[in-house]
């Protein structure tokens, strides 16, 4: 259960960082007039695409905390 525990946390700090460079990624190129994109939007769109990220990270802590739990 130990090792679930570390997998989880990993797991959640791997999804940190990508949701740091989704999220960069897309508010730098919202700000550029969305040439690559080929659209406009408001900056606080690339925002919204760090909800599902979060959702995954605050499930990983938990199932992080719970194995800990289970493994004492």
């Amino acid at each position: 259960m130990k090792k679930l525990s570390y997998l989880f946390i990993a797991i959640a700090v791997v999804l940190s960082d990508v949701m740091c460079g989704v999220v960069a990624y897309n508010y730098r190129d919202i700000l550029c007039g969305g040439m690559h994109l080929g659209y406009s939007l408001p900056a606080e769109a690339a925002f919204l695409l760090a909800i599902p990220f979060v959702i995954g990270i605050a499930v990983c802590v938990v199932l992080a905390v719970v194995f800990r739990k289970k493994s004492k």
